[in-house]
């Protein structure tokens, strides 16, 4: 019995201090699946679905990012978009944090994603996307949490992993598949770049969780020694930029609707470098 008290108590402490938001504990509490179980669901949907290649003719592009939209309201989630197909970006990634994982927001997010024709668009799950049931609705409209994806130009292919960190951790099971995806396919690509919502470092005095410390080193040294070129997440709400070895790694404002600094993310590819532009609406 006092394992089990011990045990809600720092679930509560969790939701509480992971959330930018007032939930609803009780609806939060029936509604988180493992990592471990998401990632044999994406496993299972990469499988069927495979791994998504984009080409492209040109030499150089761009691919947009953005996270913590919270959908509910899409005024700033629409003026991206809006920047997204005007400055002609090759792919758009959300980097988690997207809903509220309510279920009539996952409706709202389903109407106005752009369309495939229109433009590639490649989603992660942050915490507030699994509250509420909220994973049984992703993965029912837009499958797997934990994939990657790559771009071929002319002159040569990049790779784009995107992790699942929804629920504070990746897991044992992923850890192993990130492993394995950087060693056997890193080598093959010009630039790698990692996708995830929780963000690495605390830069300021903030409620919101970072990865497990043992994890955080794990994938430090992971990123160092197979080169990874950039780290993007979301989740801390206010832009930083830190540099460990060759990787950097990227925090962005969230793209929340009444942020005074909302914004997202610009990567610019092309022969020679790998740049990004923080851009403020």
């Amino acid at each position: 019995m006092q394992n089990s008290i011990i045990k809600t108590i720092c679930l509560l402490s969790y939701l509480v201090f992971s959330s930018c938001e007032k939930i609803d504990l009780r609806s939060a509490l029936m509604s988180y699946e493992k990592v471990s179980e998401r990632f044999d669901q994406s496993m299972e949907w990469n499988t069927r679905q495979g791994y998504p290649k984009i080409v492209t003719s040109d030499d150089a592009y761009k691919i947009m990012v953005m996270a913590d939209s919270h959908i509910g309201s899409t005024e700033n989630y629409d003026l991206f978009i809006k920047d997204v197909l005007q400055k002609k970006s090759l792919a758009v990634v959300m980097n988690g944090d997207i809903t509220t994982g309510r279920s009539e927001d996952y409706n709202t997010l389903s109407a106005i994603r752009p369309d495939k024709n229109d433009i590639e668009s490649f989603l992660t799950v942050g915490n507030h996307d699994l509250y509420f049931n909220g994973w049984e609705e992703f993965y029912a409209r837009f499958g797997a949490s934990v994939y990657y994806f790559t771009v071929k130009s002319p002159l040569a292919s990049d790779l784009f992993i995107c992790l699942d960190s929804g629920s504070g951790t990746l897991g044992e099971k992923q850890m192993q598949w990130l492993k394995r995806i950087l060693e056997n396919k890193r080598k093959e690509y010009r630039h790698c770049v990692v996708f995830t919502h929780v963000n690495f470092f605390r830069t300021r005095h903030t409620g919101s969780t970072n990865l497990l410390v043992e994890e955080l080193h794990t994938l430090m040294h992971m990123f160092h020694e197979y080169q990874v070129n950039m780290i993007i997440t979301g989740h801390d709400h206010i832009k930083s930029v830190e540099v460990l070895g060759n990787t950097t790694y990227l925090t962005m404002d969230a793209l929340l609707d009444g942020n005074e600094q909302a914004g997202y993310l610009l990567l610019h590819i092309d022969e020679k470098e790998l740049n990004y532009t923080f851009v403020n609406l």
